[in-house]
């Protein structure tokens, strides 16, 4: 990989720094002009010095000064660049570029965008085909297209919120490369591996062969990522990532609500050679549990986005034990197991010195989300509390007893035996019992079952027809565990042993600690009524939720992407082509989706098995480093010319040719003097008459120039610079999204669009301008005027547009603000008659087959210049085409077109629609397109309907 961005325009030119070894011969020897020593007569005698020698040589510092400045001619002669851009490997052969479109491309996406722009135009320069394949895009054939083509295509293109699988594009990549043996390719690499860059790599090398190929990745600030957020017990803490951990950096992460507001922020650093660090925000815990999204401070991609539901808010769980050995024998008591397991993901609240029932009161009170009851038996005076709270979605887990296995209430999810099961008793086991499976349906699914766990003791459920849905966990035996009941929007669970070690040495084990912190992500949770969006695991149904707010590339919400599917309420998994990140279900049950999993982390990918041609992505502009070495050497000649000429004898020699000087400078003073009395004899041109200097155009200027130079070297749409800055922002907008639309579905490459002071600019060079009315705005002044009626008048058309649609009094379509300022305008004009725009007009099938022109409003009305009758005898009163037969030069509208076409940079409309129908925008383009063509073709679509005439005339 090149460490210095520099690169020569001519590089065989280099090939002159050969000659500096014989040009230092040469300079060598040639000795220096000799010292001139004056002998006056009269003086003679004091003159008389010792002999002095001049030098033979040159000397050796002198000689490099002169190296140094042959050198700096050959090396500015060459075609110094700075940052150059970035190079293919040939100048003839077809180009593919393959582009690497993932969320970790999205931080530097502008940059690679450039890069890729820059690489099509050399091809276009050097008329190559050009074919490009984001790698995430595998549905498609690859096919080669002129480099406009792929231009537009290019600028289309934008990230995904997902990793992308490259080694799915490894088959469509060897199909193309058989059918065209001769292409160059050139992979826009973002250097990041997500565990399956390696095979890509491999498959890569294999299909290839002798195939140049270029890789361009680094030389730009490397993708972050945020993942395992963690709500722990003093902060909220989340990992950030990088792949490429070369050098330092550091950065801001901002926690945010759902309503978008800042709650908080924690700074972050990476050392030299660190690949992860940790930020964490400090916050009190009812402020955390308001977190919805984390992000990185200015790094705009969908992976430096964490989103975060109810399942990482931290609860407070209130637990009771009924236990007495609790205060003697602290460690040995449940509320010890209990808090010491929860503490990592809960904040727990401990019922000390108060009795059950007065404890559970206590805590109903404080509406807490969870409580657990350790071997509680007689909750018969808060039994209806509880009861209607967890109804109203509270998450009661209840262990099991001597206590409970004595008790008769139904706050339980099953029904119990009477007396608990004893190793060795009449219901015993031979030997303890370890756990044997874990329910598919509930939240345990997907743990380990543990080997070391045994149960010695347990309280039994009697068997019954429901049993089995409702146990999560079962011993080897059979026997439930764990059980559970949905209960209104809340939950019972109930384990069949204790919470301390004298029934089981569950405990003890770290499985314990899961399955409290599963049971803990159930509370506050509600559970979805849509039925009709389901996913099913297992033998029974788990609801699924549609997408509701889904991430974009750059980390912004959109609308969900019709690719989007439902996924089920226990999704835990990391973003995908089906699921990509995003919030689903309903704002009281949002499930979030995040583009990196708890576990993922990503890597630097490793290209060096491919023996590619490797560049990096540049940050600015190229530099043309020809100008300051040429002054460089033109100061180095002066510094040499100094240095020769205090050699030869210094000022003082100088002095000795003044009267030479003076004398060739009088004569050059009298040649310049004749010359000029020469010119002054000469007649004096003709001057020109007064009219002749009324007919004489004013010079252009430099502003006016590059003005007509930008307008006329491609064709633009132009648009009335009103002064408002909004709407002016919003015309803008509008011509830039019909250009590329323009691009898209016609032969049109329009450029950028052109604002335009038709009191300043000249207007002949567009051939349709918009102009959006503002009521209230000054009306322009008449010499603009005279302008604009005749650029009407030479051919061009003007497309008028009052934005009032919707604003225009009922029944008054034309008393509209917009309107009322239009008519003040063409007032001052030279306006034919109009008409609203006939069913058979030219517009209605110039490239589309329309029978309206919508935009953001839908009520308003197209006008076109009326067309007059034809009574000519001949035709019968009949004419062949009716109302195409001439270019309109005026169409007036008040459905606001611009405002519909707007789009922002993420591809986003910048205004709704009214009333909104789903195809409303699209038809909106079309108009612009039959408009634009209108004016660019004239009536070619109205000539169709001679062909009958003519068919006839030929016999046929």
């Amino acid at each position: 990989m090149p460490s210095l961005p520099l690169a020569f325009a001519q590089p065989l030119v280099l090939l002159g720094l050969a000659s500096l070894p014989l040009l230092w011969w040469l300079l060598r020897l040639v000795p220096p002009r000799p010292r001139r020593v004056n002998f006056p007569p009269t003086r003679l005698l004091f003159e008389i010095s010792p002999k002095e020698e001049t030098p033979a040589r040159t000397p050796w510092w002198l000689t490099l000064l002169r190296l140094l400045l042959a050198a700096l001619v050959i090396f500015a002669a060459a075609g110094p660049l700075w940052n150059p851009p970035v190079g293919s490997a040939t100048r003839n052969a077809p180009l593919l570029i393959l582009l690497d479109d993932g969320w970790s491309a999205a931080a530097s996406w502008d940059q690679r965008l450039r890069t890729a722009d820059e690489m099509i135009a050399r091809a276009e320069a050097n008329d190559r085909g050009v074919a490009v394949l984001p790698l995430s895009e595998t549905a498609r054939d690859i096919s080669l297209q002129v480099a406009g083509a792929a231009r537009v295509q290019i600028k289309q293109i934008k990230p995904k919120p997902y990793a992308v699988d490259r080694a799915e594009a490894l088959p469509i990549i060897d199909r193309f490369l058989k059918n065209s043996p001769n292409v160059e390719l050139v992979w826009l690499s973002d250097g990041v591996d997500l565990g399956k860059g390696e095979a890509f790599v491999a498959g890569l090398k294999q299909i290839i062969g002798d195939h140049p190929l270029t890789i361009v990745q680094g030389g730009i600030a490397p993708a972050r990522a945020l993942a395992a957020a963690d709500n722990a017990a003093g902060a909220l803490t989340v990992k950030v990532l990088r792949a490429d951990g070369s050098s330092g950096d550091n950065g801001l992460v901002n926690a945010i609500d759902l309503k978008g507001l800042p709650l908080g922020e924690a700074p972050f650093s990476f050392k030299a050679g660190e690949r992860e660090t940790e930020a964490k925000i400090d916050l009190p815990v009812e402020i955390r549990n308001d977190v919805a999204r984390l992000e990185i401070v200015s790094e705009r991609s969908a992976g430096a986005v964490q989103l975060l539901d109810k399942r990482w808010r931290r609860r407070t769980i209130g637990v009771v034990s009924g236990s007495t050995s609790d205060r003697s024998q602290p460690l040995l008591g449940a509320s010890y197991y209990l808090s010491r397991a929860l503490n990592p993901f809960a904040d727990v609240r401990l019922a000390e010195g108060v009795a059950p029932a007065e404890a559970v009161q206590r805590f109903l009170d404080q509406r807490l989300p969870m409580m657990i009851l350790a071997d509680v038996g007689n909750v018969a005076e808060s039994l209806e509390p509880l009861n209607k709270w967890v109804e109203d979605g509270g998450v009661l887990v209840r262990f099991a007893g001597p206590r409970l296995a004595a008790s008769d209430d139904n706050l339980v999810p099953v029904r119990l035996r009477r007396g608990g099961r004893i190793l060795g008793g009449s219901l015993s086991w031979d030997k303890p019992q370890p756990l044997a499976a874990f329910s598919r349906d509930g939240p345990f699914n997907g743990m380990p079952v543990p080997k070391d766990v045994t149960v010695t003791r347990q309280v039994l459920a009697e068997p019954d027809a429901t049993l089995s849905d409702r146990t999560w966990a079962t011993l080897a035996d059979g026997t439930p565990l764990v059980t559970a009941q949905r209960r209104g929007k809340g939950l019972i669970v109930l384990f069949h042993v204790t919470a301390d070690t004298r029934w089981s040495d569950l405990p003890l084990s770290g499985t314990f600690v899961d399955m409290l912190r599963r049971i803990v992500t159930l509370a506050g949770a509600t559970p979805s009524n849509d039925t009709a969006a389901t996913s099913t695991t297992g033998t029974r149904a788990v609801p699924a939720v549609p997408p509701t707010r889904i991430l974009d590339g750059f980390g912004a919400f959109a609308p969900p992407p019709p690719t989007a599917r439902p996924i089920p309420t226990n999704f835990n998994s990391h973003a995908t082509f089906d699921h990509p990140p995003g919030f689903y279900g309903p704002p009281e049950g949002l499930v979030a989706v995040n583009t990196l999993g708890p576990a993922d982390r990503p890597m630097p990918l490793d290209v060096s098995s491919l023996g590619a041609r490797v560049d990096v992505y540049r940050q600015g502009e190229p530099v043309d480093l020809r100008g300051p070495m040429f002054i460089a050497a033109l100061i180095m000649l002066l510094i040499d010319a100094l240095i020769v000429i205090m050699m030869g004898g210094g000022l003082g020699a100088m002095r000795r040719r003044r009267s030479a000087t003076a004398a060739l400078t009088i004569a050059a003073l009298l040649a310049a003097l004749s010359w000029q009395g020469a010119a002054r004899a000469q007649p004096a041109p003709p001057q020109p008459t007064p009219t002749q200097q009324q007919q004489q155009i004013p010079p252009l200027t430099q502003q006016q120039r590059d003005f007509a130079m930008k307008a006329t070297l491609q064709t633009h749409l132009a648009y009335i610079v009103t002064g408002d800055a909004s709407v002016d922002e919003i015309s803008k907008a509008g011509l830039q999204s019909l250009t590329l639309f323009l691009a898209q579905r016609t032969a049109l490459e329009a450029g950028e669009p052109m604002g335009v002071d038709p009191a300043r600019d000249e207007l002949a060079f567009f051939p349709v301008i918009y102009w959006p009315v503002v009521p209230g705005a000054a009306k322009p002044s008449q010499a603009a005027l005279e302008k604009v009626d005749t650029f009407m008048k030479n051919g061009g058309t003007v497309l008028f547009d009052t934005r009032d649609a919707v604003d225009a009094p009922p029944g008054s379509p034309m008393q509209g603000p917009g309107m009322v300022a239009l008519r003040t305008i063409l007032s001052s004009l030279d306006i034919p008659e109009l008409e609203p725009i006939p069913r058979d007009h030219v517009l209605t099938k110039t490239f589309f087959l329309l029978r309206d022109f919508p935009g953001r409003f839908t009520e308003g009305q197209l006008w076109v210049e009326a067309t007059a009758a034809d009574n000519d005898e001949d035709s019968g009163g009949k004419r062949p085409a009716r109302g195409g037969d001439g270019v309109s030069s005026i169409l007036i509208t008040s459905n606001d077109l611009a405002g519909a076409w707007a789009m922002r940079p993420d591809g986003q409309p910048m205004l709704p629609l009214v009333p909104g129908e789903p195809r409303q925008r699209e038809f909106a383009f079309r108009a612009g397109v039959n408009i634009v063509m209108y004016a660019l073709t004239g009536n070619y679509k109205a000539d169709q309907v001679h062909i009958p005439a003519l068919l006839e005339r030929l016999g046929q």
